[in-house]
């Protein structure tokens, strides 16, 4: 409701105001009417308001070329609220604790105004709104807990359920048809809870339903959707840099203790290992189960030290069932983070299934481990000597193994810093490598590390790719759905419009997920079976 500024004046009005009061307006002139009419000089008009210390006031004035200004009892002039231009001005400002104050108005003679004030909101009614919960069963339990409830009754049916909390009806605002409301939900904490691995992309906070011990976040996601997380209760709070506060969530991030499903199977406790949400319509994982009616192929661990980069590493060689050396038509995939594309990706386990499949042709694969994080962090991003690693000692070496293939039937793959050595490796080395596959690659990169993100400088890999002329070469980039924060969704984007403007054969997949292994193992079968599938 507007309340006219005039209704708030703390004393007697005398004439003019009244007149103002009535007319809901005045002029600027001494000898002032309520139709306007001006018959002498102009003089500044002052309005004493009635508000106290801390209130928040909105206001307006309309007249051509009116400024206000807020002055105070020792009339001082505190703040322009108005500045003369244009002829409807809107205005706000916390009140202080030097009144009373006043508004003092001034322009041309004459010229007619209206001056209002449209709230005036008290300190103690300054509180937020109630958030519109999405969820209908929160919605329910908050209703509950405001007529005097409690959740006791909620945490059991959640107990029961499992986490996370999913609804696809009566949702706030109503879901699309292929969408679904997942709620994370932890009960009980201090200060904080937050989200490690939400679908955001980032580390989001839960929030707590009003004073109560129930603490949650709701998403909208593709009914598709597979996620994995863990929740950190109370995570600390304290001076440092924005990175070390950031790394703080490891500190208490745990798996969900009310979701029965999680990796490993059997963790040691209580936070090893991640919480994982199966939504609805989630692709059943085929290729990455194991199945025991599958011929299992050939694993073994092998050290090749390197003259080049100055380390030693695990390689590990894998090899499908039957695997002819040297035959005609094999294939062949090499990986970056060997220990994690074995282990998490599952790599001899898809390849099984792939080839028993009659999906791939017999493939071998060889999977570089990481001498340390440190050395991952040197080699992978566009590193010439770790190119020269694989041309002239890696290579030859698996050639010495007898595991080798054409160019046409190679493919370098790898996930993160890997997907972006990948796509370096496909512009270095083409020769070797007819087929790119980058999963979730960090593209952003630059010379100068995480410092050059988001700077003129980043995406250096792609501007080379710019410049280049460049051999037929097969690419299949893919990122997730939550990488927008990070930039890799993005720049594997421009990445792809910039090899179709090339002309260059690419394939472009984005998966419901966000940034990790559990994501790439889901997607690792599809980018495999279209570079090396059947291609009638």
């Amino acid at each position: 409701m507007r309340l006219l500024l005039a209704l708030l004046l703390g004393y007697c009005l005398p004439p003019t105001l009244q007149c103002f009061a009535d007319a809901h307006g005045g002029d600027i002139a001494s000898g002032m009417t309520c139709s306007g009419t001006v018959t002498s000089a102009s003089q500044p008009e002052s309005y004493k308001i009635q508000v106290t210390a801390d209130d928040f006031v909105r206001g307006s004035v309309r007249g051509a070329g009116i400024t206000v200004w807020l002055v105070d009892r020792d009339q001082t002039k505190l703040r322009r609220l108005a500045s003369g231009i244009g002829s409807l001005q809107n205005f706000m400002f916390v009140v202080g604790d030097h009144g009373p104050y006043t508004l003092e108005l001034s322009g041309k003679t004459g010229t007619a105004y209206d001056l209002n004030l449209d709230s005036v909101i008290p300190v103690a009614d300054q509180t937020l709104p109630d958030d519109q919960l999405a969820s209908p069963m929160l919605s329910s339990l908050r209703k509950h807990l405001q007529a005097g409830g409690d959740t006791t009754k909620f945490w059991s049916q959640i107990s029961e359920s499992g986490t996370p909390l999913i609804e696809t009806s009566n949702v706030t605002p109503p879901l699309a048809g292929d969408e679904a409301l997942l709620t994370f939900l932890w009960r009980g904490a201090k200060h904080n809870v937050r989200l490690f691995g939400s679908p955001s992309g980032d580390h989001d906070e839960l929030k707590q339903l009003g004073q109560s011990d129930v603490w949650y976040h709701s998403y909208r996601v593709p009914k598709t959707a597979r996620i994995d997380y863990r929740l950190a209760p109370d995570v600390p709070v304290f001076r440092g840099t924005p990175t070390q506060r950031r790394r703080a969530i490891l500190a208490t991030a745990q798996r969900d203790p009310l979701n029965p499903l999680h990796e490993p199977l059997d963790p040691v406790d209580a936070y090893e290992g991640v919480s994982i949400v199966e939504l609805p319509d989630a692709a059943q994982p085929i290729w990455s189960t194991v199945n025991p009616d599958v011929p299992k192929g050939s694993l073994e661990t092998h050290l090749l030290t390197s003259s080049i980069l100055g380390n030693t590493r695990d390689i590990h060689l894998y090899r499908s069932a039957g695997y002819v050396p040297n035959a005609k038509g094999n294939a062949l995939i090499v990986t970056f983070d060997g220990d994690q594309y074995r282990d998490d990706v599952k790599v001899p386990v898809i390849l099984d299934n792939l080839v028993a499949a009659g999906k791939i042709p017999p493939t071998a694969a060889i999977m570089i481990s990481n001498p340390s994080q440190k050395s991952r962090s040197a080699e992978l991003p566009c590193n010439d000597d770790f190119a020269r690693f694989l041309s002239e000692e890696l290579m030859p070496w698996a050639k010495e193994k007898h595991i080798s293939a054409a160019r046409e039937n190679t493919v370098v793959a790898g996930a993160s810093f890997g997907g972006l050595a990948s796509a370096f490796i496909g512009l270095k080395l083409p020769d070797l490598f007819g087929n790119v596959f980058s999963q979730s690659g960090s593209l952003w990169w630059a010379p100068g590390g995480f410092e050059a993100k988001g700077t003129t400088e980043s995406q250096w890999l792609t501007r080379q790719y710019v410049t280049a002329q460049l051999p037929p070469v097969r690419y299949y980039l893919e990122t997730g759905t939550f990488e927008r924060p990070s930039e890799i969704l993005q720049c594997t984007r421009h990445l792809r419009d910039v090899l179709q403007a090339k002309g260059q054969d690419v394939k472009y997949n984005e998966f419901v997920g966000g940034h990790g292994y559990f994501y790439w193992r889901y997607s690792f079968a599809k980018g495999i079976l279209h570079l090396l599938g059947n291609r009638s």
